[in-house]
């Protein structure tokens, strides 16, 4: 908990030199490739959080590691990091740079899962859908298949989730198909 309200501050900060300096692009495509990176990186996760390596090895390794790779102001913002012993805190960092900047930018995420692959129509409807209840025009839309739903979908906006799914709609039915019989006997 602690740190994800350190990565807040830090992903907000660095939001903000971002575009105070001109580079919020720049930054962005940095904090995607660190973002990208911390999750296919296990070793590199319990590396940083490890209170036994020393600060000054976490920056080399994070510098090999992004080094040619990210902005000048990315390698510094690590120098800052790994200097006030935040190193755990960069697993959140860039999740938490993304959230921030798609709000800035007015760009609402969702996630769809759907029993098939959706169809460009049924896409573009959910688009829509999602559009309306947020009222933010541009929506990036992730999509899983999972073949259990049996039919129908289950999108999640946020902390919000529209469950219209024929699996979720067979529980209910059997749930009240189950009260029903039980006030039967009484």
């Amino acid at each position: 908990m602690a740190d994800q309200r350190v990565a807040a501050r830090y992903a907000k900060s660095l939001l903000d030199l971002g575009k105070e300096m001109g580079t919020l692009s720049a930054v962005k495509a940095d904090m995607d490739l660190l973002s990208k990176t911390m999750a296919e990186s296990r070793d590199l996760r319990l590396l940083l959080r490890n209170p036994i390596v020393k600060h000054d090895k976490k920056l080399a390794i994070l510098n090999a590691i992004f080094g040619g790779k990210v902005s000048d102001m990315t390698l510094r913002f690590f120098t800052i990091l790994t200097s006030k012993n935040r190193e755990s805190a960069i697993e959140g960092i860039g999740p938490e740079f993304l959230a921030q900047y798609n709000s800035l930018q007015g760009i609402q995420s969702a996630e769809v899962t759907s029993a098939t692959a959706l169809t460009p129509a049924a896409r573009a409807e959910i688009k829509a859908l999602v559009t309306k209840q947020t009222g933010l025009i541009e929506v990036q839309l992730s999509e899983k298949v999972d073949p259990e739903l049996i039919g129908g979908f289950v999108l999640r906006v946020g902390d919000n989730q529209i469950d219209d799914s024929v699996r979720t709609s067979l529980r209910k039915l059997r749930t009240s198909l189950q009260e029903n019989s039980y006030q039967q006997q009484l």
